[in-house]
């Protein structure tokens, strides 16, 4: 059983190209190698001139022309198939930031990691917050750019229960490599009680789920440590430099300066680090929700 419905096509693409490949490459060495011995100079001392072969350049124009044609067939009749979802294919949103992935799904519900019902067409619609990422799912033999500003898709049906990996396919920033998730495949029933339950964040500030929820701590720590963006520990009331329109500036972190720093992350970059990694978050993050965000930093001494 493969693991969705795009491999048995993908992979018979691949074997087919894979095939006519390795065929021609042994073929035209081992005649290249028959030829060393053939017309070398002990059994050939005279070379001879030979102006043209009307078959032979038939020979060699037309079988790759056909073999190139059908190995386009293979290609373009297992990728076809990937461009329209079925009707009534369960929809999520997948939204890609640097460097993590979200799942929304119909409920409102969202979640680090994807999980889906076996058997059934799922629609994926892709968004980007920041910039070019790629969802890629190897098992199941499917990828998409996912690109800020354009709607994009991709579709599937899983076929077989487990659990596998999710990559981003586009280089994206400094931690890209990083920017792993995984799919999970389960019953109808189980995937019904996963999407009622409700996760636990009773214990949890909730500036911290926030924080979890937009991929905030993929670029700032909240130990002191180094990262993308500077650290959340201490932060506040520290005296930091600033670049204000390629101006240096000292100033001391407050509320102000965070709310500023959420909404427009470019206006005041802190020396040594690098602008333009953080999109801004006025459309995304409401007022309050900024001020829980603030209010949880301020925790961290």
């Amino acid at each position: 059983m493969n693991a969705s419905n795009f491999v048995e096509g993908v992979d018979f693409s691949l074997y087919l190209i894979l095939g006519i490949s390795v065929f021609f490459l042994v073929g035209i060495t081992a005649v290249m190698v028959y030829f060393l011995f053939r017309y070398r100079k002990k059994n050939n001392p005279v070379a001879t001139n030979i102006s043209h072969n009307y078959t032979l350049e038939i020979v060699w124009t037309v079988i790759p022309t056909i073999l190139v044609i059908v190995m386009f067939w293979y290609g373009w009749t297992g990728y076809r198939p990937m461009l329209t979802a079925p009707k009534g294919a369960l929809e999520i949103d997948a939204i890609g930031q640097m460097w993590k992935w979200t799942f929304e799904y119909p409920n409102g519900k969202s979640s680090d990691s994807l999980i889906v019902p076996v058997d059934e067409p799922v629609k994926l619609n892709l968004t980007s917050r920041d910039v070019l990422h790629a969802l890629y799912i190897p098992a199941f033999r499917i990828k998409q750019d996912v690109v800020p500003g354009d709607e994009k898709m991709m579709w599937f049906t899983a076929q077989k229960k487990g659990t596998y990996d999710i990559l981003c396919a586009e280089y994206c920033g400094q931690l890209h490599s990083y920017m792993l998730s995984t799919i999970k495949v389960v019953d109808r029933s189980e995937y019904d009680a996963w999407l009622e339950t409700v996760p636990d964040t009773s214990n949890e500030h909730p500036g911290l789920t926030l924080m979890k929820k937009n991929a905030c701590l993929s670029c700032h720590t909240q130990d002191g440590t180094r990262l993308v963006g500077p650290s959340f520990k201490g932060v506040m009331g520290m005296k930091e430099t600033v670049l204000i329109n390629g101006k240096e500036q000292e100033i001391v972190v407050d509320r102000d300066y965070l709310i500023q720093s959420i909404k427009d992350p470019n206006a005041a970059i802190v020396k040594s680090y690098q602008g333009g990694l953080m999109t801004p978050y006025a459309n995304v993050l409401s007022d309050e929700e900024i001020n829980a965000i603030i209010d949880y930093i301020e925790t961290l001494k």
